[in-house]
C-alpha cells in the first residue's frame, strides 16, 4: 500500500528568552526540525543573537501521513559540546485541516521546554503545507476543462470568468426558540 506524504515548508524565524541552567544563552544556537528519527533538518547557527536568536531559515521536510507531531529542538554549541536548550512539539493538526486551508502560510509561536520540563523561551515559525493540486473536474468524473468551460459559477459584471463563492448561510429573522 502506498503511503502518501506531504511537503512541509517550515521557516524557523526566531526564538525568545533562551536559557541554559537559568543563564541566558550567549551565542551559537540552532534548531533541529524532525518529523521522525530518520527525517530531520537543521538551521544555521546564530552566532550573534544570544538569548534572542534569529535564523529565518526555510527548511523543507516530507511529512508521512501517519506523522502526528513535528519536533523543534533548540540546541547550543559551546566549548564543552552541544547542549539542549529546549524542545517544542507541534501537532500536525495545528496546520493541517481545521479552519484554514492547508496551503496557507501560517505564523505560529510555541513554548519551549528544557530537558527538565520547565518553560524555557518561545520559538517563532511559519509553516506552509505543499500538497499536489488535483483538478476538480477529474474528481467529479467529468471529462476535463476548467469551471468556465463547464459553465460553473456565476458570471460577474458580464465577464466570462466564472468564479465560485463559498459561503455560510446565516439565519436571520427567526425567533431564537423556534430552532429547537
Amino acid at each position: 500500500m502506498e503511503t502518501k506524504s506531504r511537503t512541509l515548508e517550515i521557516t524557523v524565524l526566531s526564538a525568545e528568552d533562551l536559557r541554559i541552567d537559568n543563564k541566558p544563552v550567549k551565542k551559537n544556537a540552532y534548531v533541529v526540525v524532525s518529523v521522525d528519527p530518520f527525517n530531520n533538518k537543521a538551521t544555521k547557527v546564530d552566532g550573534e543573537g544570544g538569548s534572542y536568536p534569529s535564523w529565518n531559515d526555510k527548511l523543507v521536510v516530507e511529512i508521512p501521513s501517519q506523522t502526528r507531531f513535528v519536533t523543534l529542538l533548540v540546541k547550543c554549541k559551546g566549548s564543552r559540546g552541544e547542549k539542549t536548550v529546549g524542545l517544542a512539539r507541534i501537532p500536525v493538526t495545528d496546520f493541517v485541516g481545521g479552519y484554514s486551508p492547508a496551503a496557507c502560510l501560517q505564523f505560529l509561536s510555541y513554548r519551549l521546554r528544557d530537558p527538565k520540563g520547565l518553560k524555557n523561551g518561545i520559538i517563532n515559525v511559519s509553516l506552509r503545507v505543499k500538497e499536489p493540486l488535483q483538478d476538480c473536474s477529474s474528481q467529479a468524473g467529468g471529462g476535463g476543462g476548467n469551471a468556465a468551460e463547464i459553465g460553473l459559477g456565476i458570471p460577474i459584471d458580464g465577464r466570462r470568468n466564472y468564479g465560485v463563492v463559498t459561503g455560510i448561510p446565516i439565519l436571520t429573522g427567526y425567533p431564537s426558540n423556534s430552532l429547537y
